[in-house]
């Protein structure tokens, strides 16, 4: 005798049975649909789409959605409006965009089904891919907000609005493969250790190509390895006074040009372990990326069950010098430079900041330590102007240079614009020392008490730290390098007083003009 329990079982069994169905047949509708669409983007001017001699159709109400949102309306919404259905004009079918937009997905919509995803689980098969692509296949399976390529994602959005990039393109990953083989480690299984990066990013066209072919989703690489030469004009002077000595290898010629193995790395954030990276509560951190990004990505703040997200900023490349598999081996020694961006001084070679000399000898002793056996590393992360961007970074200089330029004054001028001296905050970067297995630095090429602290904060001991020799320094930035000094950079010399400091001074712009 069946029970009332029996009863609401086979009830409940009815309602999937019927769900699955209506999902079936919305699949169907939703293909259906694409397919005019693509046929409507290919109408000629006569509005009909060749070969077929069909009229072209108007804006399509629903291409891949699932909810039946609003068009968009102008930003006056409360004056007189058209109606919705004026809204799908011509220009719709010029752009090959509807007037509807699926802004926001929900766990109990039909068809929401993200792949499993076990941040910090060792089996990437049970890990799960970082899914995050909104295409017609793939948005139901999503289990990542936000875009692949970091700040470029805004980029890939013009190319599809401009008609440069067919939004059907899938990417050929025939001989990308890296160029090395890197890990597992057993850091990638820590879900502590790496929270901002997919430890199997670079493995993501191989290790999940089942689920791409199979299941129809779209998946893409978040991190890439190649091998490359690098020439730069200060090796050759270095080859040339004897603090590098080509060996055919390494440093390949006297012309100073190396041999380098390059990791690019775009950004991953496990939401919850970012958090607590910063001492902040998950919801805290959800609301601000939602509110100070001008509402950019509402499922950070609509999917709590969606822990991992790709946030539109720069990522972070890794030159390797020699062995690449000598990083994470503890009897080797291990030179490594954390640098953070400086395209003025990086790229163009101003003088107001010691960035492209620090990098320059980072590089000598990154490629002197690999020739003696052990491993050099430099990392290079987008964070131009200590995070706070070019435009800030530029004001501070004229705030500089029509002032006395003085040391005593160098951190307050940044505060004075920016509120704060340092937006980089280094708590994430340790990640990728874990991710490429690296477990002691035996000499840290820095002088920055942040990096030193946050990497010794994830249990990665530094032997040595290895300051800028004076030789280095030019002379306008020594306003920069004492200021830091003063305020407790590491070094192995004098710190100077407060009144010493007022005596550190740059150039003023009159003596830039003459």
């Amino acid at each position: 005798m069946a029970t009332g329990m029996d009863e609401v079982r086979e009830a409940l069994k009815g309602i999937a049975q019927n769900q699955s169905q209506l999902l079936s047949a919305f699949e169907s509708v939703s293909q259906r649909v694409t397919e005019l669409e693509k046929d409507r983007r290919g109408a000629g001017k006569d509005g009909k789409v060749p070969e077929t001699g069909i009229p072209a159709r108007s804006a399509t109400p629903l291409v891949a959605g699932f909810t039946k949102t609003p068009p968009l309306l102008p930003a006056d919404a409360g004056s007189q409006s058209p109606p919705p259905s004026s809204l799908s004009t011509s220009s719709d079918v010029q752009s090959g965009f509807t007037s509807r937009i699926i802004l926001t997905t929900y766990p109990k919509q039909i068809g929401i089904k993200p792949l499993p995803m076990e941040w910090g689980d060792a089996d990437p098969m049970k890990r799960g891919p970082v899914t995050v692509s909104r295409a017609p296949s793939t948005i139901r399976r999503r289990n990542a907000i936000g875009a692949h390529g970091g700040s470029y994602s805004i980029y890939y959005a013009l190319a599809l609005a401009s008609k440069e990039l067919n939004p059907d393109h899938r990417p050929d990953f025939t001989n990308t493969e890296p160029a090395v083989n890197i890990g597992p480690f057993p850091q990638w299984g820590d879900k502590k250790k790496i929270v901002a990066m997919d430890p199997w990013g670079h493995q993501v066209p191989w290790l999940f190509r089942d689920i791409i072919d199979k299941e129809n989703v779209d998946l893409r690489p978040t991190i890439a390895i190649t091998k490359a030469h690098m020439k730069l004009p200060e090796l050759e002077d270095s080859v040339r006074s004897g603090r590098l000595v080509p060996d055919g290898k390494v440093c390949l010629n006297s012309q100073g040009e190396l041999a380098v193995t390059k990791f690019a790395v775009e950004p991953v954030w496990y939401l919850p372990g970012v958090a607590e990276r910063f001492g902040i509560d998950e919801g805290t951190l959800r609301r601000s990326l939602f509110e100070h990004t001008g509402g950019m990505y509402p499922e950070l703040i609509t999917r709590g069950d969606i822990k991992v997200f790709l946030p539109p900023i720069g990522g972070l490349t890794v030159y390797v010098f020699g062995d690449p598999k000598s990083m994470s081996d503890p009897s080797k020694r291990l030179a490594l430079r954390i640098h953070d961006e400086c395209n003025g001084s990086d790229v163009f070679g101003s003088d107001i900041c010691t960035c492209r000399p620090y990098l320059i000898f980072g590089i000598e002793e990154a490629v002197k330590e690999a020739q003696n056996g052990g491993s050099g590393v430099v990392i290079y992360f987008r964070k131009e102007g200590r995070a706070l961007g070019e435009v800030t970074k530029y004001l501070v200089y004229n705030a500089r240079k029509r002032g006395e330029d003085r040391a005593s004054d160098y951190f307050k001028r940044t505060e004075n614009i920016a509120g704060v001296k340092d937006m980089r905050f280094q708590a994430l970067m340790p990640d990728i020392l874990h991710w490429l297995g690296i477990t002691k630095i035996d000499r840290m090429l820095s002088m920055s008490n942040m990096k030193h602290d946050a990497i010794v904060g994830q249990g990665i001991p530094i032997h040595e730290r290895v300051e800028l020799p004076e030789s280095w320094i030019p002379a306008d930035s020594r306003v920069e390098i004492d200021a830091k000094i003063t305020a407790g950079y590491f070094t192995t010399g004098h710190r100077m007083t407060a009144d010493e400091l007022k005596a550190v001074q740059g150039r003023i712009w009159e003596d830039i003009d003459h």
